[in-house]
């Protein structure tokens, strides 16, 4: 079975709500795929070497995003860390910032800066949740051997602290990004309407067996098990605005990803299909009986892959493009390739895809 009844279906374009964008010869090899995959507004992640821990330093990068594609809607965040106060929430908040991403130390890719506790930034937070900015939280705890915690039960164990989080500040609107559990997705719909969670195309299709043996598909949070994806697979379908696409397209050299004295860089590349991967997910698993046909409808399309999300950013679609579905003969590439010999593998190369054009 397949979704070929969206063949020529027409969109608003995609809107992904967590992307790393890198910087230098990377940015220049990754911003200009946005719009291959559907897309043009993206929410941007703010670890780079060094974080961004300033208004200046943010709108520094934005413009620096701007000169590459100036047709995307770049909304920008701050790094949560110990130099970000009230004041500095206000005054981004004033300059047009959106949000403030929260890394625990040392949990993903540029986290060596994060947080290890949150009580310190209750300030922080309580300032957010008066200007009306966002919370953005990568939900894992650190690994501690000692604790018997590890990068599979990480996610669940961070739980309890979106919840406190939630009763110490109902207001603030607070983002559970890339969850990978059933558990996960039970906790953010126990919560009230200003926490929402994303996820990602890649969990759509992952479980542990996939980046267990290959590079390529490892990411933080990892994938979990066939009855988390399932669990991913009915949020991203429930019509639920608490639930909406956030990639965390995260691109990494080609020589990063194969890893040496046991280290593999964390994160799945998907930022020039990352329209079309949510459609072969969704049709893998029609194949895989885990979901009927009927169960993907142009409204719940519409709704994950940027409805939801710009409703809750409360950010408009301010050049109201539209894109068309097309079910043919297109395959991902094996490599993105860039300037000063940059090369990137994307999620699933040479696998055939849906194909997006632009109206």
């Amino acid at each position: 079975m397949s979704l070929s009844k969206f063949d020529g279906l027409e969109l608003p374009a995609s809107a992904d709500f967590h992307v790393h964008l890198r910087d230098g010869a990377m940015m220049k090899t990754v911003v200009p795929t946005i719009k291959k995959g559907g897309v043009n507004t993206v929410y941007v992640m703010p670890n780079l070497v060094p974080p961004l821990t300033s208004s200046s330093n943010v709108l520094a990068y934005k413009a620096r995003l701007q000169a590459i594609d100036p047709d995307i809607n770049y909304l920008m965040t701050l790094y949560l860390h110990e130099t970000i106060t009230p004041a500095v929430i206000k005054g981004a908040r004033a300059q047009g910032i959106v949000g403030v991403k929260s890394y625990p130390a040392g949990v993903t890719t540029n986290s060596s800066s994060g947080v290890i506790s949150y009580e310190p930034f209750y300030p922080v937070f309580a300032a957010m949740e008066q200007c009306g900015m966002v919370l953005n939280l990568h939900g894992e705890c650190p690994s501690d051997h000692s604790r018997n915690i590890t990068i599979l039960n990480a996610e669940n164990l961070f739980l309890p602290t979106l919840k406190t989080l939630h009763e110490n500040f109902p207001k603030l609107k607070i983002v559970l990004e890339h969850c990978t559990t059933k558990e996960a997705v039970e906790a953010v719909k126990a919560c009230g309407d200003n926490v929402v969670g994303t996820i990602t195309a890649h969990h759509l299709f992952l479980t542990v067996d996939d980046w267990a043996d290959d590079p390529f598909s490892f990411c933080k949070p990892v994938a979990k098990w066939p009855s988390d994806r399932e669990a991913l697979l009915r949020a991203a379908l429930s019509g639920s605005p608490k639930f909406f696409l956030g990639s965390d397209s995260a691109p990494h050299p080609v020589s990063s990803k194969k890893g040496g004295l046991g280290k593999t860089a964390a994160g799945v590349f998907t930022q020039a299909n990352v329209t079309a991967y949510v459609l072969d997910a969704f049709e893998l698993a029609i194949e895989r009986k885990l979901i009927k046909e009927e169960d993907v409808t142009k409204e719940t399309l519409e709704g994950f892959l940027g409805g939801f999300g710009r409703k809750f950013y409360d950010v408009q679609d301010g050049n109201g493009r539209k894109i068309v579905l097309r079910k043919g003969s297109e395959k991902i590439v094996e490599m993105v390739k860039g300037e000063e010999g940059i090369e990137v593998v994307p999620f699933r190369r040479g696998m055939g895809t849906w194909s997006v054009e632009w109206k």
